[in-house]
């Protein structure tokens, strides 16, 4: 049975299997995100099973730059289909000024949010009806070459004073937690990179709920903040512009071999 959850921690168990071929799904409900977990090599070498008939032969796949590419849209315009009850290859999407994903109004008449994050061949989707999202996934084991620094340059000063207040054996990982959720934040605004992570601050603790203390010329309190861990050596975070958040989350996985 699937779960939604309005912890703002978004655990691997919390991910529900769902198998490829997806039939029309429901659109998310108010103040409700849907998340979606997709292993591209796992689901290439689904695919090498159905071309070859051998399991026994088949091999875990190493996709190249453009076959990763390829797959990332032809997953993300797969979901969106199933939402929209159309087929994939009919979904269109535009860019908007600042280059954020969005839906094609002309051929959709259709209020679905989305935003991807990549990292190698994993990927990370959220779809909202109810305001825009932005999502985050980052291999845990990535460290900044000096955390302090770019905190300094980049965050908001409370984000650098928080972070030089860190012990030495957790700024490593309190760094990453607030890149990510920075990341899905300005992903949300759609305002782009530039200029925008020292805008607002975010709860640098990582013994502490993920959140938004500040926001320049925005109320926090509009804002809903989670952290996701869909598996073992991967951190995300997931963002949307609507107070109420619940997380439904699932993992998409190939047709079953059965």
């Amino acid at each position: 049975m699937e779960t939604a959850h309005d912890s703002r921690l978004i655990r691997q168990s919390d991910f529900s299997d769902r198998r490829i071929p997806l039939h029309e799904l429901e659109q998310p409900h108010s103040g409700e995100v849907q998340l979606w977990y997709l292993d591209l090599g796992m689901l290439g070498l689904s695919l090498q099973h159905a071309l070859g008939g051998s399991r026994e032969q088949a091999t875990y796949p190493r996709l190249t730059l453009g076959q990763l590419r390829f797959a990332r849209r032809f997953y993300l315009k797969l979901l969106l289909g199933a939402y929209l009850g159309v087929p994939g290859k009919s979904v269109r999407i535009n860019r908007g000024n600042r280059g954020k994903p969005v839906l094609d109004k002309s051929a959709h008449d259709s209020d679905l949010h989305f935003s991807m994050a990549k990292s190698g061949d994993r990927l990370l989707i959220g779809i909202s009806s109810s305001g825009q999202i932005g999502v985050d996934l980052e291999p845990a084991d990535r460290r900044a070459h000096y955390a302090l620094g770019v905190a300094r340059r980049y965050f908001s000063e409370a984000e650098a004073r928080a972070l030089e207040n860190i012990g030495p054996e957790r700024l490593d990982e309190a760094f990453l937690r607030a890149w990510a959720c920075k990341e899905a934040v300005v992903k949300a605004s759609g305002e782009g990179i530039a200029n925008q992570l020292c805008r607002f601050t975010v709860e640098i603790d990582p013994d502490l709920p993920c959140s938004i203390l500040e926001f320049e010329n925005d109320n926090p309190a509009q804002w809903s903040l989670a952290l996701v861990q869909p598996e073992e050596g991967f951190v995300g975070a997931v963002a949307v512009h609507n107070e109420l958040m619940t997380v439904r989350a699932h993992k998409l996985l190939p047709v079953d071999p059965a």
